[in-house]
This record gives structure tokens, C-alpha cells and sequence, in this order.
């Protein structure tokens, strides 16, 4: 049964809450602020939050019936629990909701400690938690509303819970996190294009096609690099950030493959397996430029 859980919550997909409070974390650090207790609590709440968007969107599919008709692969198509009658509908939404409370009363106490703003990006989340897959997903909203939750806001949440307060220097960290999410959840599309149309969803990848959609993804992969470079060199932060450099070689893989068979869902996997490795692997090395930097 926790092997079950543990599917349906996509507990491998978690790492990603991990490395992105792990930024803000390096950050404070970095700026002479850190404060363990409220680092673990933060971490507690973002992954309660992930959790809960993971589940929501699990129900939400087999709902929709959009998990019936995906091309399910190792990254992306959903745990099949639903499906596979391992466990029950209820069960899941009521595990979403329980999450999405345990994110919620965790963000009242790091507002109660921080100050009001921690309210305001703990709405923002909630918001996205609850209404991501049945309207942000069929309003051409459902990356860009990921990427600036699951992965900016974490990382500036993380570091004001930490010091009090905003920097430029924190905001130009963010952008790159909050793109490599928007990625993840981009390239994973691919493979669904068709599952999501029939679920009534209207995502970048179905309006552009997929062909267009590759170039696009290229081109996020690109702003990735370029921020890290140019908050590095600017002094807007340190240049241990470059670090975040070293996954180019797998996002230059991971394009070149989505380019060249972004329409053969075989010769794609692979893709997906590198863009999660450039995800993690560059938040991570983030995380740790910020230390040594």
C-alpha cells in the first residue's frame, strides 16, 4: 500500500520541492540569514503543496478519462493506480485535500513568524493547487502558472521566510527555476497531446503543435542558461550560480532529440529522462553555487 501511495503521490517528482527550497535556503545563507527550523518547515509545506497538485491532477485525469487514453511513460502519463482499481477515487481526493490543509496550516505559521507576505504566495499556490487541471490547463495558462508557483514563488517564499525580505538579486535567481518547471511540465505534454485534447485541456503543446512546441522548448532551455550567465557576470549574484552550467550538455541532448522526433513517443522518452536530470541537476547546482559562491 505505500508503494501505492507513494506512486500515486509521484514521490520521485518531490525532489523538485527539495532543490527549489533548497535555493531560496543557499540564498539566505549566502546573504548571512538562516535559520534551520523555519528552513525543514518551509520544505514541509512546499512538499505538502506538490503533493496535493500531484493528487488533484491524478483524480482530475481519471475523472476526465484523459489517464484511459494517454501514452503512459516513466515521466509523464500519470501513476495508472486509478485505473488499475489500487485505489479508490475518494481516496485520492480526499488525500489531495488533506495535503493541500497540511500546506495551508503550515504557510499560517511561517506567516505568523515571517510576516503577511508569506499569505499572499501561500493564495497564490492554493489557487493554482485547486484550479490547475480543470481551468488553467483549458485556458493555454496550465506552464506558466507551474512554473511561476513550483518553482519562482518557492524560491523567493523560501528565502523571505528566511530573511524578511525581497532582493533583485533573489528575483533574477527565481526566473530560472521557474522556467526549468515550466519545462518539465512542457516536455511531459508531449506524449499526451491527444489524451489531453479529448480531456477538453488546451495547453501550449496542443495549440502550437508539437513541431512548434520543440522549438519552444528549446528556447526556454536557452533563457535558462542565459539568466544564470547574466545574473552571474552583472554581480547581481554570485558566480558560483555558473555552476548551474554544467547540465548543458544534457539539455543540449534532451533538445536535439525533442526536435528531431518530437512526433516518435519511443525515440522521445529519453528526452524526458535528460530534461528531468536538467531540472534537478541545475536547481541543485543553483542551490550550491549560492554556498560556495
Amino acid at each position: 500500500m505505500l508503494t501505492t501511495w507513494l506512486r500515486e503521490m509521484r514521490a520521485n517528482f518531490l525532489v523538485l520541492s527539495v532543490v527549489l527550497v533548497m535555493i531560496g535556503g543557499a540564498a539566505a545563507w549566502n546573504d548571512g540569514s538562516f535559520k534551520l527550523l523555519l528552513f525543514l518547515v518551509t520544505l514541509f509545506g512546499v512538499t505538502a503543496a506538490h503533493i496535493s497538485v500531484n493528487l488533484f491532477n491524478e483524480y482530475s485525469d481519471w475523472r476526465t478519462g484523459v489517464d484511459s487514453k494517454t501514452v503512459r511513460t516513466p515521466f509523464s502519463g500519470g501513476s495508472g493506480n486509478l485505473q488499475a482499481g489500487f485505489l479508490k477515487p475518494s481516496q485520492v481526493r480526499i488525500a489531495a485535500w488533506v495535503a493541500l490543509t497540511a500546506a495551508f496550516l503550515t504557510g499560517l505559521w511561517l506567516m505568523r513568524v515571517s510576516g503577511w507576505p508569506v499569505l499572499v504566495l501561500m493564495a497564490a499556490g492554493g489557487c493554482v493547487t485547486v484550479f490547475y487541471t480543470d481551468y488553467l490547463t483549458k485556458l493555454m495558462l496550465g506552464e506558466f502558472a507551474s512554473g511561476i508557483t513550483l518553482g519562482s514563488l518557492v524560491v523567493i517564499g523560501t528565502y523571505y521566510v528566511q530573511t524578511g525580505t525581497f532582493t533583485y538579486g533573489i528575483i533574477c535567481a527565481s526566473i530560472p527555476p521557474g522556467l526549468l518547471t515550466m519545462g518539465l511540465l512542457f516536455l511531459n505534454e508531449f506524449p499526451d497531446v491527444e489524451a489531453d485534447r479529448y480531456g477538453g485541456r488546451k495547453h501550449l503543446v496542443i495549440v502550437l503543435g508539437r513541431k512548434k512546441a520543440a522549438y519552444v522548448y528549446v528556447i526556454l532551455l536557452l533563457a535558462v542558461y542565459s539568466v544564470i550567465i547574466l545574473s552571474a557576470f552583472t554581480g547581481t549574484n554570485p558566480k558560483g550560480l555558473l555552476l548551474g552550467l554544467l547540465t548543458l550538455p544534457f539539455a543540449t541532448a534532451a533538445s536535439y532529440r525533442t526536435v528531431r522526433y518530437h512526433e516518435d513517443f519511443n525515440m522521445m522518452v529519453p528526452a524526458l529522462g535528460m530534461n528531468v536530470i536538467v531540472v534537478l541537476a541545475t536547481d541543485f547546482l543553483m542551490a550550491l553555487g549560492y554556498v560556495i559562491g
